[in-house]
């Protein structure tokens, strides 16, 4: 069997990809990437039809390339960010091999580099940039057993309102996701109840501002990585032009909050009597990027105007202050639970040893203690922007100096 040999195998065919590839061919370096089914093949398969980007138009882009057809400070739709992710890896020419799997990939015996097993045969490659994103294997935890007749799912496939059958649904995590959904599905005419947790709730935009443009000024996007910090989820949205995400408001529209998912026994979900604290808890962080937007903008003489209705807070409804702690889900007629509860890292193809015990890549910014591995795109690589679309262009033009190194 003849054997591909080349210097830096780029695996996975997103955003990071992509990013990696233009760093490497500025530098005159020879690559390939490899992807098991198309460019972007995530946001065309696994996302829900009616998402859009969490960021504006003019912050949720790579190299500074526009999205056609997009308002700089609208929000693309899950299309039109495919589209823009075709139209980039073209314009930079990027070596894509779209359909090639890499099943396996361990270091060569004779210590030159990696061979990698693949659906269309193998290839050598001196580095190796595993580039296949934080969203890779959704996460449903072990609760509700599989055979209690409610129909169940990740967030990864769920697709529109008319996919969901007749009956109550329950979503649960309250993140980008799970809040996106559940409003989605509540202005369809659903009955949901959404599960929430600790979460943090920026404002969509303050004093005529994106809360991107304030992460950047105050510094925020570049907090650098932190393995030990504790992971809170962030309720943002990009759908229906942008709007803050309140809790109370979507309650106040017909859906039904409830506390974080607990355990469930003899048919009946038990959930955590935090509701209302964890509603105050994303309110302080809320006004804590009010107070510090407000204190820069003063600092430096920003001249904006002043938002005073962006500090009112809506009284809690029923569901808050009057909290359900337990529900028989069959009685409560509640056909479809939704786990918008995050992912997990899948590499099991990668069979180097460069993991802790519990599976999470051990490197330092990006790079591995194997020579000539490289990580790309995963949360908090470097910084905290490191996995977002604008984010993963800094990183990579770091590893693709120290492949140029090697070289």
């Amino acid at each position: 069997m003849s054997v591909e040999k080349v210097e830096t195998l780029i695996v996975g065919g997103g955003q990071a990809g992509l990013a990696m590839s233009e760093q490497l061919s500025k530098r005159g370096l020879s690559h390939l990437i490899v992807e098991r089914h198309r460019i972007a093949e995530r946001w065309r398969t696994e996302r829900w039809d009616g998402l859009h980007a969490n960021g504006p138009a003019w912050h949720d882009r790579l190299s500074g390339m526009p999205i056609p057809g997009v308002d700089p400070d609208g929000f693309a739709s899950r299309d039109q960010m495919v589209d823009y992710f075709v139209a980039y890896a073209e314009r930079i020419a990027a070596p894509v091999r779209s359909g090639v799997a890499v099943t396996a990939l361990t270091k060569k015996a004779d210590g030159t580099g990696f061979r990698a097993e693949t659906s269309a045969g193998v290839i050598e490659a001196t580095n190796v940039v595993a580039a296949t994103g934080p969203f890779q294997r959704g996460v449903v935890p072990d609760v509700v057993p599989p055979d209690t007749g409610i129909l169940q799912m990740h967030s990864n496939l769920y697709r529109n309102p008319g996919q969901i059958p007749p009956g109550k649904i329950l979503v649960i995590g309250a993140g980008s996701s799970g809040a996106q959904i559940a409003d989605e599905l509540s202005r369809a005419g659903r009955d949901v109840l959404l599960s929430v947790g600790e979460h943090q709730r920026p404002p969509r935009k303050y004093r005529g501002r994106d809360f991107c443009f304030w992460l950047d000024v105050l510094g925020l996007w570049s907090f650098p990585r932190d393995p030990a910090a504790k992971h809170v989820t962030i309720a943002v949205s990009g759908a229906y032009g942008g709007n803050t995400i309140d809790f109370r408001r979507l309650a106040a529209r017909g859906l039904t909050l409830v506390g974080r998912a607990g355990a469930y026994t003899d048919g009946v979900m038990h959930f955590e009597p935090g509701l209302a604290a964890n509603l105050t808890d994303g309110d302080a962080s809320y006004y804590a990027l009010l107070d510090a937007a407000d204190a820069y903008a003063a600092r430096v003489g920003l001249d904006l105007p002043e938002e005073p209705t962006a500090r009112i807070r809506e009284p809690d409804p029923a569901c808050v202050t009057d909290p359900i702690l337990q529900l028989n889900l069959q009685a409560a007629g509640i056909t479809t639970i939704i786990w918008a509860t995050g992912f997990e890292l899948d590499f099991g193809w990668l069979q180097v040893d460069s993991f802790d015990a519990n599976g999470t890549p051990v490197h330092q910014n990006g790079v591995a203690a194997v020579p000539g591995l490289y990580f790309l795109g995963l949360s908090w690589l470097s910084r905290r922007a490191s996995s977002f679309i604008f984010g993963v262009e800094r990183d990579a033009a770091h590893l693709a100096e120290q492949i140029a190194a090697r070289a």
